[in-house]
């Protein structure tokens, strides 16, 4: 396939208003006796003989399509009655081949001619490089089909570096002190700059230590030299971002500005690289050397004042918010109050007269027997075995496949109800859902009976969030109320009205081992301590006798709103990630009370959920796995980040979301990240490969949430029209 240019030739003489002659095609080959065909907005006809050629209507680039795989004269053209998808048969001595028009146009790059190719052979990908700065990635593996894994705009990439590196303070640069800042592209007077794409070439960083690097990991790092017109490039093909940059004209010491060709290898030998330029204007040749460690140690962000890590590796300091917030538990006045409690309890229990007493009972011992034999073993045969049956029950498989058996489908509400959020229990055991019309469900996992009905909030659902002994459900709505309810018996115990903060809840979640409540609001975060009560007082059954108490909160820098909030409940853990409307994800260390680092420009849009990697109880992983977490934006695809280092590992961009905040889930093992997307379809990917392994149909709208069950290979969906989907390992 091939999308030829300039093959059209405008035909300006017919000027009538009855009929114009739009444009002229010539063909080597009669088309006299051939069957034409033309649909709504495309016109298809054989050219040359043995090519189908297809023109669209409405492009605005007036480029022909042109498919290729007959070896006879093409004889007969129809195309198909559906518009989506859009199909095309095409007939000939040899062959009858049907085409799928809107898959052959994704294959096709239709902008600008195509000036470089590089194929690298360990990511098996192909790299193309177009005059307009724009780079297509497309993947090679076997069954992939060619599939388009990302787009990439070079200019845009290049101002999110250098606006990186001005926010992070970083400013020095081989020779910069003599020229302008790089910064200047992106003022006045180059507003329209483009960075044609002249060559490619592979760029080892393997063969530089990790220490010349800084904090850019060079072994699972997959990087390509881009040689452009105004400088040369380290793009990296794994997150799809510039790792450094070279601009010619911020050295003095060379003699080319702008250049018109270049051609770029690698040394083994002293591990530099050999860049052969040609200027654009004029007749200048020169030969550079660069060496690739010094520029990107140049260029990277400064590393981290302390290390971060999500597994608290650390003791509870004194002064923490979360030494201040368990400290009463540990004291002994605690234990005290607790035991003159149950006195109390035992002296306020009333008096009871039987009819017939035989004596005061203060002489002789009661007759009662002590340590009886249970006989009744069939009874309770079954809540031991059930007993027995979740202790023993098996782990997570870490080698199985992607869930992608489609299972029972339900649909949450009677009418089309929009399923906002959905989260599993730790045990796998229950699902639960909050809903846009106000209510909450928790199903059991595999869907079947009547789910149970939580009720109360005046407003959307737009987050549950189970305890860790799975005994509290709780859920936020957009009325601007924190509810906790009881799982078993569906009450409510536990009430935190709009009066208590500024602004809507965004996110709220069990924190610490569901030692407090962790949730944000406007620009700040707040930590609850809460102490649930679930005695009932006939005379005031209506009084909340829970409680809970603002232990601190903490803002964003800047004050920007937050719309995502992240953190640990399995285990212990003093890390708290909270996205901003600027785009950023900041980073807080609950153990030291303050804000510790901060990732700008994390998404071309601000972030609308943060996912870390939890694990489950049912299997174990790496303590480095445990620093990834995943971001998403609308329109800017999902991004693996890792704590370590605050950088972005891979990108993943080959679902569509482009108007809706679709959710994203971590698997149990941390091998797979599944999303939704607004094609009807969830995708998955492999942690390893930045294009997608799996695409799951069967969805009746927009995917908005997926979930992943913690103790067995099970996904569930979420759907814009109020549906759960199970999908199943094979």
């Amino acid at each position: 396939m091939e999308n030829p240019q300039d093959i059209f030739s405008s035909n300006g003489g017919c000027l009538s208003d009855i009929v114009i002659e739009k444009y002229l095609v010539e063909s080597k080959e009669s088309v006299s006796h051939v069957q034409l065909a033309c649909s709504m907005q495309d016109c298809a006809f054989p050219l040359d003989g043995t090519e189908l050629c297809v023109w669209n209507t409405k492009s605005p680039s007036h480029q022909l399509l042109i498919l290729r795989g007959h070896h006879q004269p093409i004889t007969a053209i129809a195309f198909g009655n559906k518009v989506n998808p859009l199909l095309i048969c095409s007939a000939s001595l040899d062959y009858i081949m049907m085409w799928n028009l809107d898959e052959c146009r994704e294959k096709v790059l239709q902008a600008y001619p195509l000036l470089s190719l590089f194929i690298d052979a360990e990511s098996r990908q192909l790299v193309a490089g177009c005059a307009d700065g724009q780079l297509w990635i497309f993947s090679l593996m076997d069954g992939h089909h060619y599939r388009r894994v990302a787009r990439v705009d070079l200019r845009k990439k290049t101002e999110t570096f250098s606006t990186r590196r001005l926010k992070s303070g970083l400013c020095s640069r081989p020779e910069e002190s003599q020229l302008p800042s790089t910064s200047v592209l992106g003022r006045g007077e180059q507003v329209e700059v483009t960075f044609p794409i002249l060559r490619l070439a592979p760029c080892d960083l393997s063969l530089i230590p990790n220490s010349a690097c800084g904090c850019l990991s060079s072994e699972n790092t997959q990087c390509v030299w881009i040689g452009s017109s105004l400088g040369l490039f380290i793009f990296n093909l794994a997150n799809l971002e510039v790792e450094a940059a070279l601009y010619y004209r911020d050295f003095q010491s060379l003699s080319i500005p702008l250049a018109g060709s270049c051609a770029l290898r690698n040394r083994t030998a002293d591990r530099k690289t050999l860049c052969l330029l040609a200027s654009l204007f004029g007749g200048k040749i020169a030969v550079l050397e660069i060496d690739p460690a010094a520029l990107v140690r140049a260029q990277q962000c400064p590393g981290l004042r302390q290390s971060l890590s999500v597994p608290a590796s650390s003791c509870v300091l004194p002064t923490s918010p979360l030494y201040l917030g368990i400290a009463k538990e540990k004291s002994p006045k605690a234990a005290s109050g607790r035991r003159c409690a149950a006195q109390n309890v035992m002296k306020d229990q009333r008096l009871v007269f039987h009819s017939k007493v035989r004596s005061s009972g203060y002489a002789s011992a009661p007759h009662v027997t002590m340590f009886s034999p249970k006989t009744n073993i069939k009874s309770e045969g079954k809540g031991s075995s059930r007993r027995r049956s979740r202790c023993a029950r098996e782990p997570y498989p870490v080698e199985c496949a992607v869930p992608t058996k489609p299972g029972p489908q339900v649909a949450a509400a009677p009418t089309c109800t929009r399923v906002c959020c959905l989260q599993y229990s730790g045990d796998g055991q229950w699902l639960a859902c909050g809903l846009s019309n106000h209510l909450s469900l928790v199903f059991g996992a595999s869907l079947t009976g009547t789910p149970a009905v939580f009720s109360g909030h005046d407003g959307a659902v737009n987050t549950v969030c189970w305890s860790q002994d799975r005994r509290w459900l709780l859920s936020a709505a957009q009325d601007g109320t924190l509810r906790v309810w009881s799982a078993r018996g569906a009450e409510l115990v536990l009430l935190l009205g709009r009066d208590m903060f500024s602004k809507p809840i965004q996110s709220a979640q069990f924190y610490y081992i569901d030692a407090f409540i962790l949730l944000s609001s406007g620009p700040e975060f707040q930590l609850l301590k809460y102490h649930i009560d679930t005695c009932k007082d006939e005379m005031k059954r209506y009084k909340q006798k829970s409680k809970s108490k603002l232990i601190c909160r903490l803002s964003t820098t800047g004050a920007v709103d937050m719309t995502s909030l992240s953190a640990v409940n399995d285990f212990y853990s003093h890390v708290v990630l909270a996205a901003g409307r600027n785009r950023t994800v900041e980073v807080f260390d609950l153990n030291a009370g303050c804000s510790a680092a901060v990732i700008a420009e994390a998404h071309s849009r601000p972030v609308h959920q943060i996912c870390q990697n939890k694990g489950s109880s049912f299997t174990t992983q790496q303590p480095q796995a445990y620093n990834l977490f995943l971001t998403t934006a609308i329109g800017d695809g999902m991004r693996l980040w890792d704590l370590r280092t605050l950088r972005c590992e891979r990108h993943f961009e080959g679902h569509p979301s482009r108007g809706y905040p679709c959710g994203i889930a971590f698997s149990p093992c941390g091998r797979f990240a599944a999303c939704g997307a607004e094609d009807r379809h969830a995708y998955v990917y492999e942690m390893g490969s930045s294009t997608f392994s799996h695409r799951l149909a069967g969805h009746t709208d927009t995917v908005t949430g997926v979930a992943f069950n913690p103790s067995t290979p099970q996904l569930a969906t979420a759907t814009l029209d109020g549906k759960l989907q199970l999908f199943l390992a094979e």
